[in-house]
């Protein structure tokens, strides 16, 4: 199929989360013949959540993989591809189910620049689902973004919104470098914004400041982004002015937005759903410890996710955060460390 056969629309449409991941993968599809995609149900069904729907029909079976019912084998199988040229795009249903896969994304995806000293790289992306708030089992419900953020060589990206999961996945599919890019799944169809069909990447590392502010700095990412901001809208009426950063990139940090805003209001809060012991929250208020101390006017806190296993579709709402909850902090931020 030729390029000028298979070109995508640039004309900006409103569009969901999940639609902009199937506008990306359509747009590097149709640009780059090494661009596969492959997983469970991906092909005919077009994934469980339908991110891929189209692209078989367009594409052909040789670029549209439909594989086992086997992390393992997709994972091995997209080291493989991406060690010898091609640039696959590996979907996993949910983040839960990753785990099978550990072996090839950590011991050689993320190795495979270092080993061969640089003759090989890795260019892959691997797709997943996450989070709660669909009242879902809890292998398909978690929020371990962490695990990889520890494992060096790999990047990831956590978009929050149409335009960033266009862009983001954009950049990651180029990227020469494995990247794992996680989808926050509750807010796949609930929110549409424009996206120009460009093929204009978003630049990875970076956060993006949705919302500045003088008196606490938010920094989230993925789906609380959409509570972070609604929170932040309620405060603003009581005179509380915050400044929201959506992290995006979860590895590499981009600490400098982060100092930036936070030399404004000397007062940070970090939002986010996973767990809270040794999550990516630790380790941001770690460097602003060692890095910003003196700009500090009260210690930073964390709201995050209980330390347990996320609950069945009863209880889940007790461990998610809610935008009062943002908000009570905040109050409890400024109110005890004037």
């Amino acid at each position: 199929m030729s390029r000028e056969q298979s070109q995508p629309s640039e004309h900006a449409d409103a569009v969901t989360l999940l639609e902009a991941v199937t506008l990306a993968l359509d747009f590097e599809m149709a640009h780059d013949p090494n661009v596969v995609v492959l997983g469970e149900d991906i092909g005919d069904n077009g994934g469980v959540f339908r991110a891929t729907l189209g692209l078989k029909e367009k594409y052909g079976f040789q670029r549209v993989m439909d594989t086992p019912l086997a992390e393992a084998l997709i994972g091995g199988i997209a080291v493989g591809m991406a060690t010898q040229g091609l640039r696959p795009v590996a979907e996993f249903q949910f983040q839960g189910f990753v785990f099978p896969a550990m072996e090839h994304i950590v011991c050689h995806a993320a190795r495979m620049r270092n080993r061969t000293r640089g003759r090989l790289t890795c260019p892959l992306v691997f797709r997943a689902p996450f989070g709660g708030g669909i009242h879902a089992p809890e292998h398909h419900s978690e929020s371990v973004e962490a695990l990889f953020a520890h494992t060096p060589g790999l990047q990831v990206v956590i978009p929050s919104s149409p335009q960033r999961a266009y862009g983001l996945l954009l950049a990651a599919i180029r990227s020469d470098d494995p990247v794992m890019f996680f989808e926050p799944k509750r807010i796949y169809r609930t929110v549409k914004s424009q996206v120009q069909n460009d093929g204009r990447a978003l630049p990875l590392g970076r956060a993006f400041m949705l919302r500045d502010g003088r008196d606490i700095t938010v920094v989230t990412w993925g789906a609380l982004v959409v509570e972070t901001l609604q929170a932040a809208a309620e405060l603003a009426e009581e005179g509380v002015s915050l400044a929201v950063i959506d992290l995006a990139s979860i590895k590499p940090l981009d600490m400098d937005t982060i100092f930036t805003s936070l030399a404004k209001t000397g007062r940070l809060l970090v939002v986010h759903e996973a767990v809270r012991s040794c999550g990516v929250g630790a380790e941001i208020i770690a460097r602003v410890a060692e890095e910003a101390m003196c700009w500090l006017k009260a210690p930073p806190q964390r709201l995050t996710g209980m330390d347990t296993i996320m609950p069945y579709a009863k209880n889940e709402d007790y461990n998610l955060i809610s935008a009062s909850d943002i908000t009570q902090r905040a109050h409890q931020l400024m109110e005890n460390w004037r």
